[in-house]
């Protein structure tokens, strides 16, 4: 039997681009390594105890948002819940709330950070989000030269209408903005910037970090039952998914994919890969596919995540999300915060009455762990998550006895799990913008790409807006 579509990878993009066409009446095979979906949104258990892996709210799920018209699309409504205020920000003896109404938040952001200009900046981060996400009609392509430059020409709009800030770096603008600014502020700034863009305000745009500060301003939303939960309900019309099932081996013989599994073959007429192009080539023989890859691996930053993971007994009422903002980069990472997220209190599925299941995220770059003994692995490893868990219970009220479990993940604990150690994907920075990025589509015949190394992809919202992308080059409507 040849399939019509085989989607390696059960992780945001892999599962919506399979709900997408299964929605569309295609023939779909999903196929997952793990246990469960989600990849580097996906929930485990460790211990008898649940925990999102590392991606712990959903954006874009919005009235009108492009997460909401994926779910709209195949028919599904996840079982999620409104949060607000979408991160509690802590800075020294600061407390600042991203409340989502901008009137609400502006007192608040002026409260802690005083500056005449903070209406007209807020108020300009407002609008440049409500003008983007209303534009449509755009795409990119990366099948031949000629679409290329067609699909470029298609950000035209955006281009006209933002072109002011695309230009030049998103710190020298907001300094320029505001006049004066404390680095205290903008640490403030960054810290958020680096958790949508993945990059600090010296390696974007003020476009990209304006979309990037003005997420809060949507409705987010916390998944009930755990990242994978959604990932679970998103793929539930599919007839077939495979988990457990891990590819070991891609063949291209003229216009069909085998595939070798631990589950056997597979042979397909289109290939959709769910993986990071950074480690895609393993897989292939094919000498022009293993190139296609290859190329792009000079756009690997390097960039992972540090998470510390614990269980929390205690009476004490949190807020769903937490960023805590030092004074100075943190020993083996690349930040200066730490993202700490709650479990919801009323979700029995991801902890228990009186518990939380929390998950707390730095960033770091993988060769400060790759190169390691493995006694100063241990040891690095183990000096981080003492910091963290210290810093966390000093900033949040947290007694040490009411943890009732703690460990950590490194780059290579998500190598191990999730075939991947960059995370975060590629970076929209000024020195790696869309024409050098890599499509949803390729050059190879039959052979698809989705997930937050393809196109303009991170978090919920991008990886989507690539799935719907590779629906359109699917389609052949560009």
């Amino acid at each position: 039997m040849i399939r019509e579509y085989a989607i390696i990878g059960g992780g945001i993009g892999g599962c919506s681009i399979a709900a997408l066409l299964n929605a569309k009446g295609h023939d779909v095979v999903l196929i997952e390594k793990e246990p469960s979906l989600g990849g580097c949104a996906s929930t485990f258990s460790h211990g008898g105890n649940r925990y999102n892996a590392g991606a712990t709210t959903i954006s874009g799920y919005h009235e009108g948002g492009i997460v909401r018209r994926v779910f709209e699309t195949v028919g599904i409504t996840p079982d999620v819940i409104s949060t607000d205020p979408a991160i509690t920000i802590i800075q020294g003896d600061k407390k600042c709330v991203r409340y989502r109404d901008l009137e609400r938040f502006i007192v608040e952001v002026e409260a802690f950070y005083p500056h005449p200009k903070h209406r007209e900046f807020w108020t300009l981060v407002h609008t440049l989000g409500v003008a983007f996400y209303s534009i449509e009609g755009h795409y990119y392509s990366n099948r031949s030269g000629f679409m290329k430059i067609r699909s470029l020409l298609s950000l035209y709009p955006i281009l006209k209408r933002f072109w002011r800030y695309l230009f030049g770096n998103a710190r020298d603008f907001i300094i320029r903005f505001y006049g004066t600014v404390t680095p205290e502020y903008l640490d403030f700034l960054d810290a958020q910037i680096l958790i949508v863009a993945q990059a600090k305000s010296e390696k974007v745009n003020f476009f990209t970090a304006a979309l990037s500060l003005g997420y809060t301003f949507n409705e987010t939303h916390y998944p009930l039952g755990g990242m994978g939960a959604v990932c679970t309900s998103l793929t539930s019309n599919i007839p077939e998914i495979l988990t457990e099932c891990e590819v070991t081996a891609i063949t291209k013989d003229t216009n069909i994919y085998t595939l070798s599994t631990s589950k056997g073959t597979i042979r397909c007429k289109n290939l959709i890969m769910g993986t990071s192009h950074y480690e895609s080539s393993q897989w292939f023989s094919d000498p022009s596919i293993k190139q296609y890859y290859q190329k792009y691996e000079k756009l690997n930053n390097h960039q992972s995540a540090f998470v510390l993971y614990m269980t929390i007994k205690t009476p004490t009422q949190y807020h769903h999300h937490y960023q805590l903002i030092s004074d100075e980069v943190l020993p083996h990472t690349l930040s200066k915060s730490v993202f700490v997220s709650f479990s919801d209190p009323s979700d029995s599925f991801m902890a228990p009455a009186g518990y939380y299941r929390v998950t707390a995220s730095i960033h770091t770059d993988t060769r400060f762990w790759t190169v390691l003994s493995k006694t100063q692995y241990h040891d690095q490893k183990k000096a981080l998550q003492n910091f963290l868990q210290q810093w966390i219970c000093d900033k949040l009220g947290v007694q040490n006895e009411e943890i009732t479990e703690s460990f950590a993940a490194t780059p290579k604990t998500f190598g191990r799990y999730i075939h991947r150690t960059q995370l975060g994907g590629n970076a929209l920075t000024l020195a790696n913008f869309l024409p050098r990025l890599p499509a949803n589509d390729t050059p190879i015949k039959g052979l698809y790409q989705v997930g937050d190394t393809a196109y303009a992809a991170q978090g919920w919202p991008g990886v989507v807006m690539g799935a719907f992308n590779c629906m359109r080059m699917i389609n052949g409507k560009h």
